[in-house]
């Protein structure tokens, strides 16, 4: 064996164990087209959780807990009757809350492929709120010049509409304004007269 390749011993195998390259396999050689089309591909997206599946293994392990109490309980002497009133109170209290029973990410098996996908989809998210990412962000729209032009243009309309509301509260705001101030000398000069005629 050289290099990992090829057998370990030639004894046995009608051989002498000399490894060859196999001249009749063509290599695949990309063209320059090729490579900066793969530029053009579209990021790789990441696999959904399927909700049903976390679900299903969720119920399971509630089902497991409920199965080492029963036998817990069993080994213990006491009666069918309240074996399975104590499994059932512990079922009923588990499946009200599921979501405290899903693993860390740490602890998923390999094989688990649908919680490995949840916790990076967890983990995703809580970095782009960390940095700040919008939802609709797709990559790359930062050297698209027709879509930086469309999104300033979106933006400076969105600004105009902005100031402009603002303007309109401000002046419904001033006017609220002069109609307190009117209605609070309106009721002073009444005050000053109903005291001016008090004291007559």
């Amino acid at each position: 064996m050289y290099n990992g390749i090829g057998l370990t011993t030639p004894r046995g195998s009608g051989t002498n164990g000399y490894v060859m390259r196999n001249l009749s396999a063509l290599r695949v050689h990309e063209t320059a087209a090729d490579r900066a089309a793969a530029w053009d591909v579209a990021p790789p997206k990441h696999r959904e959780p399927d909700e049903a599946i976390l679900e299903h293994e969720r119920k399971r392990k509630v089902e497991v807990k409920c199965l080492e109490l029963q036998l817990q309980l069993e080994d213990d002497g006491l009666d069918e009757a309240t074996i399975e009133t104590r499994v059932d109170e512990l079922r009923t209290t588990l499946n009200k809350d599921l979501a405290s029973l899903v693993p860390s990410a740490k602890k998923l098996k390999p094989s688990d492929t649908h919680g490995i996908a949840a916790a990076k989809k967890a983990e995703l998210d809580k970095m782009a709120r960390a940095l700040g990412t919008k939802s609709n962000y797709t990559e790359g729209d930062a050297f698209d010049r027709e879509k930086q032009e469309e999104n300033k243009m979106r933006r400076m309309v969105e600004r105009e509409e902005r100031e402009r509301k603002r303007e309109e509260d401000k002046t419904k705001w001033l006017e609220q304004k002069q109609k307190w101030e009117a209605d609070k000398r309106e009721r002073d000069r009444l005050r000053r007269r109903e005291e001016d005629r008090i004291r007559r």
